[in-house]
Order: C-alpha cells, then sequence, then structure tokens
C-alpha cells in the first residue's frame, strides 16, 4: 500500500505542474509577476497528503518570515500560503528539475563556501524585497527533528541594516504535531529516503503555519539581536503547542 500512495502522490505532483505550467509561462512572456508559483506550491502541498491550517495574522506588508525548519514540506505548506520567495543554498540550483522550479518562485541562491560572495548575494535579497515579494529564510540552516530549535545563523539579516524599505519580521512557527518525528527530515538521512518515506507515509498530514508577532528590524541593536528575537519567539511557541508523548497502554 505505501508503493500505490507513492504513486498516486507522484502522479497528483505531476499534475499540478502540469496544470500550472503553462499559464506560468505566458505570464512569464507577458513580463507579468506569475501568480502559478505560488498555486503550484499550495497544490503540491496537498498533493503530498498536506493539509495546511493557518494560525495567527500573516503581516500583509513587505515582510520577511523567519521559520523553523522541519522537512521540505515547509517549503510547499509556507509557500503556498504566502507566496513567499526562499533562500536556499546554491547547491539546489543545480538539482535536476527541483532547481528550476525554485528559479520559477524566484529563489535566492546563496554560496556556503564563498564568502567573497556574500555581498551580491545581499544585493539580490535586496531587490527580491523591492519587488514586495515576501522572502522567507530559515535560520537554522538546516532541518531539525522539530522537538526543539537549532542556532539561528543570523548573516543573512545584515541585509536589513539598514531596510531597503519600510519591512517587518515575523517568526513563523510550522507544526506537524504528532506527526513531527515522522515526517523531520535528518542530517544523516538521504533526500531521497525521507522523500519516499513522506510520500508513502498512510492518511493526511495536519500542518499548522503559526504566523506569530511581527516585530521592525529598527527596534533590534544588530542582526544577532534580531536572530535572537524570532528564535524566542519561534520557541516559545514549540513550547507552547507541543504535544505530549503518548503514555504507554498498560499491560492485559
Amino acid at each position: 500500500m505505501a508503493s500505490l500512495r507513492r504513486l498516486l502522490r507522484i502522479g497528483a505532483l505531476a499534475g499540478s505542474l502540469l496544470l500550472c505550467l503553462i499559464p506560468h509561462l505566458i505570464w512569464r512572456l507577458l513580463r507579468r509577476r506569475s501568480p502559478w508559483p505560488q498555486r503550484f506550491l499550495a497544490l503540491a502541498a496537498r498533493s503530498v497528503g498536506a493539509k495546511v491550517r493557518i494560525e495567527g495574522k500573516p503581516h500583509h506588508g513587505d515582510m520577511v518570515l523567519l521559520a523553523n525548519h522541519i522537512s521540505w514540506i515547509d517549503i510547499l505548506a509556507l509557500g503556498g500560503a504566502t507566496g513567499a520567495a526562499f533562500v536556499s543554498h546554491d547547491g539546489v540550483a543545480r538539482w535536476p528539475v527541483i532547481g528550476w522550479l525554485a528559479a520559477q518562485n524566484n529563489t535566492l541562491f546563496v554560496s556556503r563556501e564563498r564568502r567573497g560572495a556574500l555581498s551580491g548575494q545581499l544585493d539580490a535579497l535586496r531587490a527580491a524585497m523591492l519587488g514586495h515579494q515576501p522572502v522567507a529564510l530559515f535560520p537554522e540552516g538546516t532541518t531539525s527533528d522539530g522537538s526543539s530549535l537549532l542556532p539561528f545563523k543570523p548573516s543573512l539579516l545584515a541585509v536589513l541594516f539598514p531596510p531597503p524599505r519600510a519591512v517587518m519580521i515575523q517568526p513563523v512557527h510550522i507544526d506537524y504535531g504528532a506527526a513531527t518525528a515522522d515526517i523531520a527530515w535528518h542530517g544523516d538521512e538521504g533526500a531521497g529516503v525521507n522523500a519516499m518515506a513522506v510520500l508513502g507515509r498512510k492518511g493526511s498530514l495536519p500542518v499548522t503555519l503559526h504566523f506569530l508577532e511581527p516585530f521592525d528590524p529598527a527596534t533590534c541593536a544588530d542582526r544577532k539581536a534580531m536572530a535572537a528575537m524570532a528564535r524566542d519567539r519561534i520557541a516559545q511557541s514549540i513550547a507552547t503547542h507541543q504535544r505530549p508523548s503518548a503514555s504507554p497502554s498498560p499491560s492485559v
């Protein structure tokens, strides 16, 4: 049955792509900002079984979203809900198909190795923000197990000093509830192995996006203070919504 579920979900993903691709290319030919990447991400989230629910109020002005990172489904859920462009390491740009699809949503590919490239990366991030598209970052830099947060890496937040325009930062807690341990993408697990496990998973996958109180980066002394404020708010939300582990059933 797991193999059948994988086939059905992969088929649904392919169908979602075909449905959105042609109108997206037409929008691009007309040099208009395309709504189809966001629509594709929302459909893709449904295709893999995710049921996305929003709690809190997404900020509707220019914003930077800082979220915890558990799974590749984070991108489908958050991108489908907000239309955000993501910041990703430049290795993703070379992935077949995935890299091209990411570029269609104006993904900002950054280099982790070339220190001298930081200035150009910050310029690209500023340009995206000037285009009024929300920008989403996963400041942990990698996925975690979802029960706690890794340290935030604040280097790219330097783009907000000074802000290129009036922007707000909104922390987002991505919450998979009881399914967190099942779908978390661990560092020692291959991407393909995790994808097959998630696609073969039985049942739907509830995902709650907790949009927390936004704040003005101008109120922070530096990017480290900004990262700390966002991390504290997400950590508090994780602690508030964390489900206690089920007690073992008594022996009969």
